[in-house]
């Protein structure tokens, strides 16, 4: 029995055209661009992008999922935190390759954790000399440095069986980024897009293509009670009392929360030299100053912030034509803030900024009226906690920058300064949204055009009677 066939002519054979994405656009956006590829392992460029004008990351942490058992085999303009090639040895890598020194691989890990190297690797022939590399995990916002606003670094990938040819390539998935005391991302999938053109490296008027490109979009998670970072506190020249950053605004562990403070209880106000001193070591000052302004004191105590950065807004002075504001910052952690900056969205009274006489300042009215104020060059380095000249007697002293700030009343009329039109409605440190109290300092305020009301009229009754009394 014999089979035989045979073509047919009407049949037309569909070219399969792999879809292409458009680019989208985000707080956080990565390309995953192959740029070599062989048989058995690729070389991938990665380039982190931030797109949020008020977003930031310092000391970036990305980690990843490979899904078809890969490796990284060399890298520059990064590292992994863990080397080795444990995982490889006694996994089916050192199965297919037999022949290869794995004593060169750099990671192993289903699930690395990448880091950027430090400055001083820039320029290093091995792992360095890469443009936009080695700034020791800092991305700053592009209205703060667009040439600082981007990352990138390589990586040689390994394949394991069955893709073992030049046109089997996959991305990672799961990507996740943290960064120090900086907003929190969500990242969505890789999507394949329109393979990246670079410029040609001969410096020809010419570009090249990537052999396939990836993109990942990462967005700003809102911001919750629990999730910021920092934290603020509300004081005014017409109230004696600071209203101080919420009970646990920046979290509270479930250890701490037991018998020892009461998560639920509002924090409890304080004298103004107060907010120098660590929440542990606030306690007699809180207990004191409710006993002399004959505050409620709860039981148990209400829990601290939490936070690692904390921002006071003083409403300094409130006149006829203008206003000023005097902004403290403070840094309860350990580690050292270069190049930080603040913002503070000012919807009703953004637009009378004048100065800023500490900082720089900058109005972005496109952006709800955001004041954009960042440390002047010199100044701009934000110092860890150090311990006090007498660790037994004297708390830790908090780094601290602070600058006065004034407003015009010109183009804003109709203002309430002391009826909240003074504070800002979002503030921002490095990034990451602060949180903000409840409420905000009231006191005399309007009332002290009362007072001034009854003084004159008691003037002039007490002038009057004098008169009447002279006259008779």
């Amino acid at each position: 029995m014999y089979a035989c066939c045979v073509r047919d002519p009407k049949h037309k054979v569909k070219r399969v055209k792999t879809k292409m994405m458009p680019r989208k656009s985000g707080d956080l956006s990565f390309t995953y661009d192959i740029i070599q590829a062989y048989e058995s392992k690729y070389l991938a460029q990665v380039t982190l992008e931030n797109g949020n004008p008020l977003g930031r990351l310092d000391q970036w942490n990305l980690t990843w999922e490979w899904m078809r058992g890969e490796f990284i085999y060399t890298m520059r303009g990064a590292y992994t935190h863990k080397m080795g090639a444990g995982d490889c040895i006694f996994g089916k890598a050192a199965q297919f390759y037999q022949g290869l020194d794995f004593s060169q691989v750099m990671n192993c890990q289903k699930k690395p954790v990448i880091a950027d190297l430090p400055l001083e690797r820039a320029n290093d022939t091995k792992t360095g000399k890469l443009p936009y590399c080695c700034r020791n995990g800092t991305l700053l916002p592009t209205i703060m440095d667009p040439s600082q606003s981007k990352s990138i670094f390589q990586l040689e990938v390994f394949k394991l069986p069955p893709e073992m040819n030049r046109t089997a390539l996959y991305p990672p998935e799961r990507w996740k980024i943290i960064g120090l005391l900086n907003p929190d991302y969500k990242c969505g999938a890789p999507i394949r897009v329109e393979p990246t053109e670079f410029p040609d490296p001969s410096g020809l008027p010419a570009t090249t293509s990537a052999i396939a490109t990836w993109q990942v979009v990462c967005n700003i998670t809102k911001h919750t009670k629990t999730s910021s970072h920092c934290c603020v506190s509300f004081s005014a020249y017409y109230n004696s009392s600071v209203v101080p950053c919420n009970t646990c605004a920046c979290g509270c562990s479930d250890d701490n929360v037991d018998a020892t403070c009461n998560k639920n209880a509002p924090a409890m106000l304080l004298p103004s030299e107060a907010i120098l001193v660590p929440f542990k070591n606030r306690t007699m000052k809180a207990v004191a100053w409710a006993k002399i302004k004959h505050f409620h004191v709860p039981r148990p105590l209400p829990c601290g912030d939490n936070c690692g950065v904390s921002v006071n807004w003083h409403l300094l002075s409130d006149y006829r034509n203008g206003w000023s504001v005097r902004i403290t910052l403070f840094n309860w952690e350990k580690v050292n803030f270069a190049n930080w900056f603040a913002a503070f969205q000012m919807k009703r009274s953004g637009r009378g900024f004048e100065k800023a006489y500490s900082f720089n300042g900058t109005l972005f009215k496109n952006l709800n009226h955001t004041i954009f104020l960042q440390g002047v060059p010199g100044m701009n380095y934000l110092v860890g906690e150090m311990n006090g000249t007498n660790p037994k007697v004297n708390p830790p002293v908090p780094g601290k920058q602070q600058s006065v700030i004034s407003f015009t009343k010109k183009l804003t009329p109709g203002l309430n300064i002391a009826k909240g039109d003074g504070f800002p409605s979002r503030v921002f440190f490095n990034g990451d949204e602060c949180s903000l109290p409840t409420y905000f300092p009231v006191g005399r305020g309007q009332r002290n055009l009362v007072c001034l009301l009854q003084i004159t009229i008691l003037h002039i009754l007490v002038i009057s009677f004098l008169v009447l009394n002279n006259a008779h």
